[in-house]
């Protein structure tokens, strides 16, 4: 795993897809938005992940990761729930595959933030 990535990943799940405080759209960005009439300030709920940032990892792993790679993730960063032997059943891979399949995720993700600064 991509260190950076990981970290990345770990706010972005903290961010948009975690339950939120009451009164804060339960974790999702436009129900934040129409909440706060469309005022969200930064550093809402404690994030160090810029808004921008966040809202571009989302879209990388809705469209633009590989049915598999984004499920892995997913279920890695988004499922608080499960254990790692049940992220594995779901994703229906072993745990070297598992763990192959975040680190090409993490180096997907890192190639299409870096496309986008450069």
């Amino acid at each position: 795993m991509i260190k950076r990535i990981d970290t990345l990943l770990k706010l972005w799940a903290e961010d948009l897809h975690s339950e939120a405080p009451e009164g804060f759209g339960s974790g999702n960005m436009i129900a934040m938005l129409m909440e706060t009439k469309g005022e969200l300030i930064r550093g809402t709920r404690g994030s160090r992940v810029l808004l921008d940032e966040s809202a571009d990892i989302e879209l990388i792993v809705n469209k633009h990761l590989p049915p598999q790679l984004s499920v892995v993730v997913r279920e890695h960063y988004c499922n608080y729930d499960s254990f790692l032997s049940q992220k594995m059943l779901y994703c229906g891979c072993s745990a070297p595959t598992y763990y192959r399949r975040l680190h090409e995720a993490h180096q997907h993700i890192e190639g299409l933030l870096m496309g986008k600064a450069a």
